[in-house]
């Protein structure tokens, strides 16, 4: 057995290499997505993942329809998005083997199917060739190639530890809630941590995430309320940590947490994080909090989970319409590179508004004592333009497939689109009315999302680069813009 995992691996390492020296590693990338998401969907369509109650037998194995919303799941798990188009939730939908599958898929989707084959290849050999070295270099997003293993192994490390502490944290409450069944206790703890942790936003509840439910009536009692406030803050700590990149945990361990001596990314990441929780705290409490629409716990969720989390704790649709826009605006961003966040980045934001703020001013781009190049800014704006033409060409698709949804207004198709593009997974109750066509395009979201639109581009930066090596320069020149 394992002698053929071995074989295994080391066939889809190296398949690239015979088919072509000059192979894209990020075309890996994308599909090894795409294998764990049509495996994943074919899993949760068997009747053996169907929860009792549901009627899913082998006699709808020619139901279309129901095979495409098992799909639509399966791109949501691996994309860490959190989206569901079943009424029921996963609760109500699948049983433990198929909500298994579901947290397989999210913990795939969260770091990466080519970071977890690299763990697994690596657990039986140290040796790798430098091409290999490199194409997963290029699949992570490590500088270091030389080292690329052992970041892999750091990356393993850190998921599974956090995900450790999380489950440890969530225990206590869950054993409360479910005193009278142990193992389910243990089963939802284990299952919130994994998808907290890697900003997935499904729950195994029910079907209104932490609207409604057993953890929420926590808080009609005084002797269990803090149980729910606890419960909200180890999962937004789980959120943040899972969403804040790996490469500044590894840092800010590396440099025992001394400010001053990390990394320009590290610096950037942190400072942008915490900028966006506190403006996006004070702007839901003005929008929402001040008239008594929300409370400010969930103000601060809110800031929280729009970071590509997912979890809500209060309807969405009852959000005011600057709410919203604010909602839509923290998805858009997301998280930050090299996490299990969604969106254009923390670090894409930064330097879009710090070249708009230095360029005002008539000055370099510079901050924390660095100046940051115009390719840097021109990659940073060709991110935000590339997102909001994904953004728009799908609001347009799905306002015109869903003529006659009552549920489907301007308004919450916007909100929809958003929260699909930044893998984050709140849904003015709509996601159950879309048509078909409108979930596919919603999966389309997800998975560009999730990948960023730049890895699909990078996949033919290779022969543009090929065909744009001219032997000549032309004349710069300038013209009126503006």
């Amino acid at each position: 057995m394992r002698k053929c995992i071995i074989l295994a691996i080391t066939l889809i390492m190296s398949r690239s290499r015979k088919i072509n020296k000059g192979a894209n590693p990020y075309i890996l990338v994308i599909l090894s997505f795409i294998v764990v998401i049509l495996l994943g969907s074919l899993l949760l369509y068997m009747p053996f993942s169907a929860a009792p109650g549901t009627g899913i037998t082998w006699q709808h194995w020619g139901d279309f329809k129901y095979y495409l919303d098992c799909f639509f799941v399966a791109v949501s798990a691996t994309c860490v998005t959190g989206l569901n188009g079943f009424s029921g939730g996963l609760a109500g939908t699948y049983n433990m083997a198929g909500q298994a599958i579901v947290l397989v898929m999210i913990q795939i989707g969260g770091l990466g199917f080519i970071t977890i084959l690299t763990f697994l290849l690596t657990l039986f050999r140290n040796k790798m060739q430098f091409k290999n070295r490199y194409m997963l270099s290029q699949a992570v997003n490590s500088t270091n190639i030389a080292d690329v293993i052992l970041f892999v192994r750091r990356l393993i490390l850190i998921s599974l530890s956090v995900e450790l502490v999380g489950f440890l944290l969530g225990l206590p409450v869950f054993l409360h809630v479910f005193k009278d069944n142990i193992p389910l206790g243990i089963w939802n703890s284990v299952f919130f941590s994994v998808s907290a942790f890697n900003n997935a936003g499904f729950d195994i509840l029910g079907s209104n995430s932490l609207m409604a439910n057993e953890i929420t009536a926590l808080k009609a009692s005084g002797a269990t309320a803090w149980m729910y406030y606890y419960f909200l803050t180890y999962i937004m700590i789980l959120i943040i940590v899972g969403g804040i990149s790996f490469l500044v945990i590894i840092d800010i361990f590396a440099k025992k947490g001394k400010f001053a001596r990390f990394r320009t990314f590290t610096k950037i990441v942190l400072f942008t994080s915490l900028f966006l929780l506190l403006v996006g705290f004070g702007l839901f409490i003005l929008t929402d909090g001040l008239n008594g629409n929300i409370t400010p716990m969930d103000a601060l969720f809110q800031s929280v989970t729009c970071r590509t989390a997912g979890f809500s704790t209060f309807d969405q649709e009852t959000l005011s319409l600057p709410g919203k826009a604010i909602s839509c605006l923290l998805m858009f961003i997301g998280g930050s590179p090299l996490s299990t966040a969604g969106g254009i980045k923390t670090t894409t934001a930064f330097m879009i508004f710090l070249a708009i703020y230095s360029h005002l001013r008539g000055k370099k781009v510079v901050a924390f004592k660095r100046t940051y190049s115009s390719n840097m800014v021109l990659k940073a704006m060709s991110l935000m333009v590339l997102g909001i033409f994904a953004v728009v060409i799908a609001m347009t698709g799905i306002a015109m497939i869903e003529k006659g949804n009552s549920q489907a207004n301007m308004e919450n198709i916007f909100f929809e689109v958003f929260s699909g593009f930044g893998t984050v997974g709140l849904t003015a109750n709509l996601t159950p009315t879309l048509r078909m066509g409108s979930k596919m395009i919603i999966c389309v979201l997800m998975f560009l999302g999730r990948l960023g639109p730049m890895t699909f581009f990078q996949v033919f930066q290779n022969s543009i680069n090929k065909e744009g090596n001219l032997h000549y320069d032309y004349i710069e020149d300038d013209f009126l813009v503006g």
